[in-house]
């Protein structure tokens, strides 16, 4: 994190948290996501506006985190900013069996693999659990080929409580306060 970050954490303590306006897809891309767009559906259905700003998303990455109860969010200054996830809370390239980064490009060490019901790659590593992404499959499946990854069969729809992350944090606080 930022010591910009952490700075403004302490000089405000009490900066109310923001939901549903960050969107992360299955590609590592983040959507900025307004409030018609929040208006017009959940993500990534209604995805808003490509971040396309490089020293935006820089910043992003290096203040990425996740809570003690599995949300994931970017530490804007004072204010968490919760993060709306397409599938996961990493998204995982692959150059080869020894070279996986996730989204923020920090490197990873890949500790098993998984395939879904529709054939989508995921991988469980020493920093979290993500998505491979689409156009990294034919590296991974060098992987898969060669027997260094064997891939467990597993249903799309029990990971985030399997691997402890909230896809809604947006949706979350809603059921909450009905």
């Amino acid at each position: 994190m930022d010591d910009i970050v952490r700075q403004a954490m302490a000089k405000w303590p009490n900066v109310p948290n923001c939901f549903g306006w960050l969107g992360l897809d299955e590609r590592g891309n983040w959507y900025m996501r307004d409030d018609r767009v929040q208006a017009a559906g959940p993500f990534p259905q209604s995805k808003g506006s490509l971040l396309r700003h490089e020293k935006l998303i820089d910043f992003i990455h290096r203040n990425y985190d996740r809570d003690e109860g599995g949300q994931w969010f970017f530490q804007n200054g004072p204010q968490r900013v919760y993060v709306e996830l397409a599938a996961t809370p990493w998204i995982f390239r692959v150059a080869g069996v020894d070279r996986v980064m996730t989204h923020t490009g920090e490197p990873a060490q890949v500790r098993s693999s998984l395939v879904d019901e529709a054939g989508r790659l995921y991988l469980e590593t020493d920093r979290g659990f993500g998505l491979v992404h689409t156009q990294d499959i034919v590296q991974a499946s060098e992987a898969v080929e060669s027997g260094r990854w064997v891939p467990l069969d597993v249903r799309a729809a029990e990971l985030p409580a399997r691997y402890g992350y909230v896809t809604s944090p947006a949706q979350r606080v809603e059921a909450s306060h009905p």
